[in-house]
């Protein structure tokens, strides 16, 4: 079932910037898609056509059979929540309480299902212990899931994150990715991600569309689409770190390996395969 639909979007900004070329894309209802692309490729512009916060120079983006045009934006973002790159462009309360309370209270619910939203989304991103935590005390990690408990409160359909892992440690990023995941599985919330790390696509999503110059040149599967190196160095990409060694293990130190294993787990249970233990026979 198609949650969202992109058809023949074009966007210039103002100063004459074309960002968006003729954008077509379907949204499963329910997947995990992740957009990537390399600085510049128009993955921010299009994640912003999603919801709304930007409007087509050309093309429509269509939400469970009726375009966004014809529909008011509180019955928008009541569906397709945002997340920004920075989330200091997105907090605006003093504590987190409150500023996870903010989408719901403009919803006009009342103070006790305002209140059950905020605990729950809070308890969902592992945050409801800070919910008294003013803003300027809470580390950048805590500061993203914040933003994405503001938006889980609107309890919304489709979950949009533009580099949701970027200016995170090692640890955050992890953090921050299994709780998407965790929230796309349990949940079934359509998660949509910009991002330029390889290295989590095939491990956390299920379907990958790679934009470049504000056109999707590709997409499918992490598996089908990471098999073409060539057209992800031409658009400034990179195979995921794992599948970088097994080409060079096939190419150069001639393995026979006919498909690069994109995760670590995938790898190890390859080179299992590849190299036996040898047997020694003791007369």
């Amino acid at each position: 079932m198609i949650t969202l639909k992109v058809e023949g979007l074009r966007y210039k900004y103002p100063d004459g910037t074309k960002a968006l070329n003729g954008v077509n894309i379907d949204v499963i209802k329910g997947e995990f898609l992740a957009i990537l692309g390399a600085n510049g490729s128009g993955k921010t512009t299009l994640l912003k056509h999603l919801n709304g916060l930007l409007k087509p120079t050309f093309g429509s983006i269509i939400l469970d059979g009726k375009r966004l045009s014809e529909l008011k934006p509180s019955e928008v973002f009541r569906k397709v929540g945002m997340v920004f790159q920075d989330p200091n462009d997105q907090l605006l309360a003093p504590t987190v309480e409150e500023d996870v309370a903010f989408g719901p209270a403009n919803l006009n619910l009342k103070y006790e299902e305002i209140m059950n939203r905020v605990m729950n989304a809070l308890e969902l991103v592992e945050m409801k212990k800070y919910a008294k935590k003013t803003i300027n005390f809470l580390s950048y990690g805590q500061r993203k899931r914040t933003c994405i408990a503001g938006i889980l409160a609107m309890e919304p359909e489709v979950l949009v994150l533009d580099e949701p892992t970027s200016g995170l440690d090692p640890d955050g990023v992890k953090s921050v990715m299994k709780l998407l995941k965790d929230l796309n599985r349990k949940r079934g919330i359509t998660i949509i991600i910009a991002t330029n790390s390889v290295d989590l696509v095939p491990v956390y999503t299920t379907r990958v569309v790679i934009m470049d110059k504000g056109k999707i040149i590709k997409e499918g599967t992490p598996e089908s689409v990471f098999t073409d190196s060539r057209m992800l160095e031409d658009v400034k990409l990179e195979l995921p770190q794992i599948a970088q060694l097994m080409e060079v293990l096939r190419n150069k130190d001639k393995f026979p390996i006919n498909e690069l294993p994109l995760t670590i787990e995938k790898a190890r249970r390859e080179l299992i395969n590849l190299i036996k233990p040898v047997t020694l026979t003791v007369n």
